[in-house]
């Protein structure tokens, strides 16, 4: 058994120092484990303790009763959670600007992902997660939109699955105009103009602009001058392009339109992993342009320790077969939801 030092844990700042901490030397459930290492205690009192956040593993608020404690894991466990329970301190991270029942708006930091990427990564949603369960809020954050994580500005997120779902359905329609605001180097000759590239991701999550067609998604940016002053230029950035999911983006008939205008002869729709701009870029194309319909589709190994297919079946693909895709809020299987359902039925290779 050791006592932390109040110290920095995961980049956030320990206030007090009421908690034991204890080292996990064999797999066992999270209620088990604090009533083993809390000798006497009831189990209505170990419950307690979890819900109310009084339990750290790995740094991290946990309060699931059958939540499996593995080997070597740093557990932390409070007595007496609540007033002397740890605090963080959160300011560096984010500033709450509006909160009510069903959503809250934050002023978010640089550096801060917008959902978690990782296990250990520094992100919106887990640092909302714990200061809902130090504020004794019965919800969790569900991401409503995202922020670049070397942005600051505001984000919204909801408190519960139902109002995420009413935010996201109409979100383009509700979210008119997206602005961002950069101050840049050097003094701008022209008080507006336009930067057109190429953008592409790579394999470690960052962005590269190209003059040139590097592979990428074409994007086109607004900027108006707001002032300028002793060699530095504070401009307006009205950015046009389908980048990311739930991002600013550019309508995809905008962008068929547009090529069309400047005469190219084709474009190409290579969106990641869905495929749902292709009715759009059919309607607006009629016969004016070609449309190369592509997706950036996701590799899945299975032929390792990851098998992809499950089961044996002896029937041709030329049966009759259903094929069916979820849509969830995320991917953590505890906390997130089914938000819809879609299934086709397939005889010979043709939708039926």
């Amino acid at each position: 058994m050791r006592h932390p030092k109040n110290k920095a844990v995961g980049g956030v700042k320990r206030v007090d120092t009421k908690y034991t901490q204890f080292v996990a030397r064999e797999e066992m459930g999270l209620l088990d484990f604090v009533m083993k290492k809390l000798d006497g205690i009831s189990r209505s009192k170990a419950k307690s303790i979890l819900s109310g956040g009084g339990v750290l593993v790995e740094h991290e608020v946990v309060t699931q009763f059958d939540f499996k404690v593995q080997p070597e894991m740093i557990v932390e466990i409070s007595k007496h959670p609540g007033g002397s329970r740890a605090r963080f301190d959160y300011t560096p991270f984010f500033d709450v600007v509006y909160e009510d029942d069903d959503v809250i708006v934050v002023n978010k930091a640089d550096e801060v992902l917008s959902m978690g990427v990782g296990r250990n990564s520094l992100n919106m949603k887990d640092l909302l997660d714990r200061y809902f369960v130090e504020t004794r809020q019965r919800c969790t954050a569900h991401v409503v939109h995202r922020l670049d994580a070397r942005t600051t500005g505001l984000m919204m997120y909801a408190k519960s699955v139902e109002v995420q779902q009413m935010l996201t359905a109409d979100w383009k329609k509700t979210i008119i105009d997206r602005r961002y605001v950069a101050v840049v180097e050097g003094e701008m000759e022209q008080d507006e103009g336009h930067v057109k590239s190429w953008l592409k991701d790579t394999d470690s999550m960052k962005i590269i602009s190209s003059r040139t067609n590097n592979g990428g998604k074409w994007a086109w940016t607004d900027w108006r001058l707001l002032k300028k002053h002793n060699g530095l230029s504070q401009v307006e950035l009205h950015l046009h392009t389908q980048m990311s999911n739930m991002d600013a983006l550019t309508d995809t008939a905008d962008a068929i339109r547009q090529a069309i205008a400047w005469g190219h002869p084709a474009i190409a729709i290579t969106d990641h992993g869905v495929c749902q701009a292709f009715p759009d870029a059919w309607h607006t194309a009629k016969g004016k342009i070609k449309i190369l319909y592509g997706v950036e589709g996701y590799f899945v190994n299975n032929l390792d320790d990851r098998i992809a297919v499950h089961g044996g079946d002896d029937r041709s693909f030329d049966e009759e077969i259903v094929c069916f895709d979820i849509e969830t809020t995320g991917l953590k299987v505890a906390t997130e939801a089914i938000t819809e359902i879609g299934a086709v039925v397939l005889r010979n290779g043709r939708v039926t």
